[in-house]
């Protein structure tokens, strides 16, 4: 963590300055003209609004019709890829200390010598190893709200949401040119608040994202629809304080009985509380979960008939629910997409189970929402900023619907497969073979079920795979999967993805080939003095006049080198940059390979030693690029197909 960038400045480093102007949450009446409003707080919500609030420039604002926080209940899966991404917001540290870790996942079936007992099938790893430097959580999903609005909190917008408000409508003037700073989006909010209800606040807003929920007014707004599979299973989930004799109620359990159903099990935080999903039963064509009026006590039951023959004493119902099976998809994430309009950039944007929604037992509910608002957050941030041109917002829906229909897929089949009746562990060689079906499927898809698997296809700013070879270990289009490093300067062990933050910056890393990184000649050196001294250099062509080298495109070397073996005062000086007000030199852009901790990065992932390479990445922490070291014309020409020009110095 580096600061007193701009002079000392004690207290927490957390809490960043306060912009100038910025008043404290709830000291003045909300803005009714903003940049970004956010509609919804759920978890797609906080994530874009989180990331909006880092920037001092945008005015960003998030309403919800609820009258407070999150407290209890929900979404509870945390996948590795979440994990990496709450490094970039800050917190994955707390969320490491709080959480359950899904280390090791059962599979229990009906018992081949009494069918209507259970007995374990098969233990295995949850997560494969390398797979990510974080674990798979569990953790409650208000606490993951809590932990997104202490970030808001101490921002430079001091953002914090507005209760009371219910989203009513929203209007696009369409006689407004898509790329000029004005705000064509018109938003209603009627205020339900105590001593407030019944009043209407009207919020113009440059762009609008509906983080509204599966029933969102938003996407109904839009005129879009979810299409898909109608609901025909119904599951109740509770999470429980109770004494069992089931030996794996503190590991991550998959339970198919013979004529019982199925129960998921999910240990939960804090040592004793454990969440169940429990099989209930199919829906008749036109019937829906609430017709049915079930209680926890019904729920409960059916769990303690699928643990026979285990007893289950619950002593508390911390929360529960019950929920029907379907997946469906909007056909689009936007509005501009909604209409066909092929030439003016969205306005409006949906995002989380406002788009997608399936069941929670592949854990990815929570989890693709905020991947969502990760992607749109620094698309939006940087046009507003000017960084990029509005083009960019069209690959949010092209990116994430694409995901979105994967994890349908892939949520269908898990359903199906999780639901279907288990013989006993013992059969005839066809029996086994449909009874394994669905762990071979678990253990298959582990990769998806962590996050990632996404690979986002060739656009404006994901290039082709033409120089893939020489870092075949990071793939294009597929997030930037981090190693252990050691940072030249102090000798300090980090992973090199963690330097990757949620402040809207590319970055370029820059592998050196073989030779001698400290020698003019070398393939780093040259690149160095081109992106230091050329016209044509994308940091020094978009780094707006008096901002720092870094502000917008953060430029870091690995070398092949033991850090020992390399001298820091030898190295090029655009790799030790002068910064802030006080001109101080950055002594954290290079790195060079830890081999004490980990494998050498070079090797791990597939870096080509005799050439090196230059890979691109997105702020999203998506490799968008591999060039040669010595293709500086190519390396330009990615960042002209998005990028803006800054303006010229007033």
């Amino acid at each position: 963590m580096q600061y007193h960038l701009e002079g000392f400045a004690p207290g927490d480093p957390a809490v960043l300055p306060v912009a100038a102007g910025v008043d404290e949450p709830g000291s003045t009446e909300p803005p009714g003209e903003v940049d970004v409003l956010v509609i919804g707080c759920g978890p797609a919500g906080l994530t874009l609004a989180t990331q909006l609030a880092a920037f001092p420039e945008i005015t960003t604002r998030i309403v919800d019709q609820k009258l407070g926080p999150l407290r209890i209940g929900q979404a509870d899966g945390v996948a590795c890829r979440s994990m990496e991404m709450f490094e970039t917001f800050g917190f994955c540290d707390r969320v490491m200390k709080e959480a359950y870790w899904v280390n090791e996942t059962t599979f229990w079936r009906a018992d081949d010598t009494d069918p209507d007992r259970i007995a374990r099938a098969d233990r295995i790893q949850d997560v494969e190893d390398g797979l990510s430097e974080f674990p798979h959580t569990i953790l409650s999903q208000a606490r993951i709200h809590d932990f997104f609005l202490d970030t808001m909190a101490t921002s430079p917008r001091r953002l914090a949401p507005d209760y009371g408000r219910r989203f009513t409508g929203l209007t696009v003037d369409a006689s407004e040119e898509s790329d000029t700073p004005t705000h064509p989006v018109t938003a209603t909010l009627e205020r339900v608040d105590p001593g407030h209800e019944g009043e209407i606040e009207t919020v113009r807003a440059r762009y609008l994202v509906g983080c509204d929920g599966a029933r969102s007014t938003v996407r109904t707004s839009l005129g879009l629809a979810l299409r898909g599979d109608a609901a025909n299973k119904i599951w109740g989930v509770m999470d429980l304080l109770a004494v069992t004799d089931f030996p794996d109620i503190r590991l991550k359990s998959a339970i198919q009985s013979a004529s019982e159903g199925s129960v998921l099990v999910i240990p939960r935080e804090g040592g004793y509380m454990v969440r169940m999903y429990t099989e209930l039963g199919e829906l008749e064509p036109d019937e829906r979960a609430a017709d049915r009026n079930i209680t926890a006590d019904e729920i409960i039951a059916a769990a303690q008939r699928v643990l026979h023959p285990f007893h289950l004493d619950v002593k508390e119902v911390a929360w529960w629910s019950v929920y029907e099976i379907g997946q469906r998809l909007s056909d689009t994430f936007d509005d501009a997409a909604a209409v066909g309009d092929d030439r003016s950039s969205p306005r409006v944007f949906i995002t989380g189970d406002a788009c997608h929604t399936h069941s929670p037992k592949a854990g990815q509910g929570m989890n693709v929402s905020m991947a969502d608002s990760f992607n749109l957050g620094w698309k939006l941030a940087s046009v507003v900023l000017g960084r990029c041109t509005p083009d960019i917002l069209r690959t949010y829906s092209d990116e994430r619907q694409a995901v979105a229909q994967e994890l349908i897929d892939f949520d269908r089949d898990m359903a199906n497969l999780f639901g279907a009746r288990a013989g006993p562990i013992r059969q005839s060689n066809d029996e086994i073979a449909d009874r394994a079906e669905f762990q071979e499927y678990f253990t298959k898809h582990a990769r998806f079920t962590a996050g990632v698997e996404t690979r986002y296809d060739t656009s404006m700013i994901t290039h082709a795979p033409t120089h893939q070879r020489l870092a075949s270990g990071l793939t294009i289009g597929k997030r930037f999967h981090s190693e252990a490093v050691v940072r030249l300067a102090d000798a300090k062990p980090v992973h090199l993805g963690h330097i990757i933050k949620a402040d809207g910056r590319w970055r370029i890393f820059v592998f050196a080939d073989a030779n001698d990184p400290a020698v003019p000649s070398s393939r780093l050196a040259r690149l160095c003095a081109f992106l230091q001294d050329s016209p044509d250099s994308p940091v020094g062509r978009y780094t707006p006049p008096g901002a720092d080298v870094d502000s917008v495109i953060d430029v870091r070397a690995v070398c092949q080198h033991s850090h020992r073996d390399v001298a820091i005062g030898s190295m090029p000086a655009f790799l030790l940059p002068r910064k802030g007000r006080l001109g101080l030199v950055d002594y954290e852009k290079i790195f060079c390979p830890d081999t004490r901790r980990g494998p050498d990065i070079f090797d791990s992932r597939g870096i080509d030693r005799a050439h090196g390479c230059t890979i691109v990445v997105r702020p999203d922490q998506y490799v968008a690029h591999v060039v040669p070291l010595d293709d500086h014309s190519g390396l330009a020409a990615f960042f002209v197909g998005f990028m803006s020009d800054p303006p010229p110095p007033t």
